[in-house]
């Protein structure tokens, strides 16, 4: 496969300039001069640090520049430390915020990081490159930028552009001078780039399109040289909503932000109408492989193998294979996994999961507090009377292990870490009781 074959069989491709299309993908180029036809290509995407680190959203492009390295091409990422600075109105129905010079650098720093995880930038053959865009418009004048980079738009093109043109309509929020100028700064990227390090290729999201063609319009100008573009869907899931999004916010790349066990949840919690698109999406396993994988999802969908398949995939790739072992044994947990062994960091990703109801340590020493009254304690149960009878039933267990008598006591023996008890009625109902 060459590379655009790789992108379209994956659903990858938005929008493309005619030389980068082939074959499976609808025109056919008159020769062999088609990007995708060789092996050599310099490509980039830009990062801007918004935040102090990535989020799921953002993988569709920066998987996609992998996706091209290992089949032989130079990616270049782009952090943006001027671009950064402004804000891209694109896919925006609101002035962003400014931020502060410090704020940008330490995100930057932070994105950086993340950035050299999933690209080799020690390869001989092709290694990544790594730069911020603040390094070639830090020196630059405002004149001089006006003079030898604004002179080359119209101002009727820039307002044509999506992105302006639907900001401009809404009369209340309307568009700053200061992001309507962000494509001239994008622009000026791709020709820096194109300069500097022969690079032909801009990728980025499918509102990125107008972005794209000022740059590719304006390298043609200055140096006479062809680039070209492509991009890459924006991820919807199948009911509508915005994918990335959970309950309690964005689904970030740094473990600090969203823990991993919960960043391998997001991918177990797929949609099943969505599963399939995300293992192409989002994970690099081959075409024979999800095809197994979609098998066994429409013959047994119960079994969620597809789901623990695009976790597993997802989480190995951004935290690797032994955290992502943690996040599972964290999951079975809940599911009456066993705890012997576990880590406490592994035990304490499910505390914030479950309900938790705390006691006096004091009452779990010598002879400790009978079970059916932490039942009732927890709230498990709303009497001894009937915990008693869940004891009895085969029902409760403590620390996932059953317990059959309802005379049992629980004691500071059964703490966890010398900190927890966790309780279980049924399949489903749990409570962690933190001695304090």
């Amino acid at each position: 496969m060459n590379i655009y074959e790789e992108l379209h069989w994956r659903g990858l491709v938005a929008d493309c300039t005619d030389a980068m299309v082939v074959v499976s993908g609808g025109k056919v180029p008159n020769d062999d001069s088609g990007l995708s036809h060789r092996q050599n290509i310099t490509l980039y995407c830009g990062f801007d640090p918004t935040a102090d680190s990535l989020h799921v959203g953002n993988l569709v492009p920066l998987l996609a520049l992998r996706r091209f390295q290992l089949l032989g091409h130079h990616p270049i990422a782009v952090a943006g430390g001027a671009t950064g600075s402004i804000g891209d109105p694109s896919g925006k129905t609101a002035e962003r915020q400014l931020l502060t010079k410090e704020i940008l650098e330490r995100n930057i720093a932070s994105v950086k990081v993340q950035l050299a995880k999933l690209l080799d930038f020690d390869t001989k053959q092709n290694p990544a490159r790594l730069v911020d865009n603040a390094s070639w418009t830090a020196g630059l004048s405002y004149l001089d930028f006006l003079r030898d980079i604004g002179k080359h738009f119209s101002v009727n093109q820039m307002v044509a552009k999506e992105s302006v043109r639907a900001r401009m309509e809404d009369r209340e929020t309307g568009i700053s001078y200061t992001e309507f100028s962000y494509m001239l700064l994008q622009a000026f990227d791709f020709m820096v780039l194109c300069r500097d390090h022969n690079c032909e290729l801009q990728i980025g999201g499918s509102d990125q399109w107008g972005n794209i063609t000022a740059g590719i319009e304006l390298t043609r100008k200055k140096l006479g040289k062809p680039v070209y573009g492509l991009t890459l869907p924006l991820i919807t899931n199948a009911d509508g909503t915005k994918f990335g999004k959970t309950e309690a916010g964005a689904v970030w790349l740094d473990a600090k932000r969203t823990s991993v066990y919960k960043f391998y949840q997001f991918w177990i919690n797929t949609d099943d109408r969505d599963v399939l698109r995300y293992l192409k999406y989002f994970t690099f396993l081959a075409q024979d492989e999800i095809a197994s994988l979609e098998k066994q999802h429409a013959e047994n969908p119960g079994g969620r193998v597809a789901h623990k398949a695009l976790a597993k995939a997802a989480t190995d790739l951004i935290h690797g294979p032994n955290a992502t072992t943690e996040a599972i044994r964290a999951s079975e947990i809940l599911f009456g996994g066993e705890l012997k062994g576990i880590a406490e960091s592994t035990f304490n990703e499910i505390v914030g999961e479950v309900p938790t109801k705390e006691i006096e340590k004091a009452k779990l020493d010598g002879a400790g507090i009978p079970l059916v009254e932490l039942l009732v304690h927890a709230g498990l149960c709303p009497s001894k009377g009937q915990a008693r009878k869940d004891v009895e039933g085969g029902g409760v267990n403590i620390n996932n292990v059953r317990e059959a008598s309802f005379q049992r006591a629980v004691t500071s023996g059964d703490l966890l870490f010398g900190k927890h008890v966790l309780l279980r009625k049924g399949k489903k109902n749990y409570v962690v009781v933190t001695a304090k």
